[in-house]
């Protein structure tokens, strides 16, 4: 079985192509993912787990058709594709149907979440009530694997990101929402670099493909910002793969200070055609000389 949640859309959603930006999709399947939560407790017949938190651990998105502003809400399909000893998964996907129900899907997500203890702030296992509510909306599904990039920091475009009151969810931590516009923030202090390298070429938009998104320890607020680290990672004929991590480097985040880390596919886009589109000559070798690093232009 399947839970259904019927999402509005506002004009707020939506960028500077007029699609509905990347990160908003995220914070629509927050949505779902409260909806369907809320069901398998009313389903196990009580209001809310005591003393019990879920935080999300990994985020999987796949953006596969633009979204434009309509009047009617769109649709997301939640179900449950793993059970495991600390966590679960979710799989979504965000849609409309038509009336002889055909689908125009616009995203398929995964989200891994983890049960914590809210008196003590740690991690808990999956207790029985918890894997008996999921049950009913349970298919089978492939398991997720962990998230690996590589930022090195010489060749790494810095953005400082600076915590606001209104970025924290109700556990005092920053929304997992967020954490995509943090990302998207770099990006753009990213490409801001590629302004003077590009200026001979035609303006190319690019577009979001796929979001790989995975929370290693939580962000709180503070009057210091973090430091977000960011580098293009991977050239291809239509794509560029931008790979960043968020860091404590004060010290008192656990390991090496890695807070979150992200993989992100970027599509060269033509807002005129709606299509993807392959750069003229020069300009992928034009990218990779002004960001340096470790970059390799395929051949055409």
């Amino acid at each position: 079985m399947r839970h259904r949640y019927e999402c509005p859309l506002r004009w707020a959603d939506l960028d500077v192509l007029g699609h509905v930006n990347n990160v908003r999709y995220v914070d629509y399947l927050q949505e779902a993912r409260s909806a369907l939560l809320r069901a398998c407790l009313h389903a196990a017949g009580v209001e809310r787990q005591e003393g019990v938190g879920y935080v999300v651990v990994r985020h999987e998105v796949t953006f596969l058709a633009p979204l434009l502003f309509r009047s009617t809400s769109v649709l997301i399909d939640s179900w449950v594709t793993e059970i495991r000893g600390a966590s679960f998964t979710l799989d979504h996907e965000i849609y409309h149907e038509a009336e002889d129900g055909s689908r125009v899907v616009y995203v398929r997500a995964r989200t891994v979440l983890a049960p914590f203890s809210l008196e003590s702030g740690l991690p808990r296992r999956m207790d029985d009530a918890a894997r008996a509510a999921l049950a009913p909306y349970a298919e089978e599904g492939e398991r997720t694997r962990p998230l690996k990039v590589d930022v090195p920091r010489e060749h790494a475009a810095h953005y400082p990101v600076a915590v606001r009151f209104s970025d924290l969810d109700i556990y005092r931590h920053v929304n997992n929402v967020v954490y995509f516009e943090y990302f998207q923030e770099a990006r753009i202090a990213l490409f801001g670099k590629l302004r003077e390298a590009l200026r001979e070429f035609p303006r190319i938009n690019v577009v979001v493909a796929q979001t790989d998104l995975e929370y290693v320890a939580p962000i709180t607020a503070r009057a210091e910002p973090y430091d977000c680290w960011t580098v293009a990672t991977r050239m291809g004929n239509k794509s560029m793969v931008v790979e960043s991590e968020i860091v404590d480097a004060s010290g008192a985040a656990p390991r090496d200070g890695v807070l979150a880390r992200s993989r992100v596919v970027l599509v060269f886009f033509d807002a005129t055609t709606q299509q993807s589109v392959t750069p003229p000559p020069g300009y992928r070798e034009a990218i990779v000389d002004a960001l340096g690093g470790p970059l390799a232009v395929p051949s055409a």
